[in-house]
């Protein structure tokens, strides 16, 4: 199922819903999509359209008057706190695997926006897999 939209440029949005037969793995998750910067020394080009496109904020007491922010929060739920595994939680949705430094990360930043790496590398935009 899907939906194209055109938003306020004239550029058009999708929206698309895709059913899985069987439960998806966090193994098969994290093969698929990434929350993490990528390691400019193997995919600098990968690295160049993450750090560009895909890095929420600044919002909270960086910048409280983002268009994010409501009540002193970012809507958006940032910065998202490191973990180690990607893992779904009750309702299926799931939590990325954003590791830190210590654990085989490549930055302190917990802004990251979940991105699917082949189209990324193809289309050069932001793109939110939910």
């Amino acid at each position: 199922m899907y939906s194209v939209e055109w938003q306020k440029r004239g550029l058009p949005h999708a929206h698309i819903l895709v059913w899985f037969i069987d439960k998806i793995r966090p193994e098969e998750i994290d093969s698929i999509i990434s929350a993490e910067i990528p390691d400019p020394s193997t995919d600098q080009l990968l690295f160049d359209i993450v750090t560009t496109n895909m890095i929420h904020g600044p919002c909270g007491t960086l910048n409280s008057s983002s268009p994010c922010m409501a009540d002193g929060k970012c809507t958006k739920n940032f910065p998202k706190d490191f973990t180690n595994d990607t893992v779904t939680n009750v309702d299926g949705y799931p939590i990325y695997r954003r590791r830190n430094p210590e654990n085989g990360g490549q930055s302190f930043i917990k802004n990251i926006i979940n991105t699917d790496i082949d189209i990324d590398n193809r289309w050069w935009c932001h793109i939110r897999l939910c």
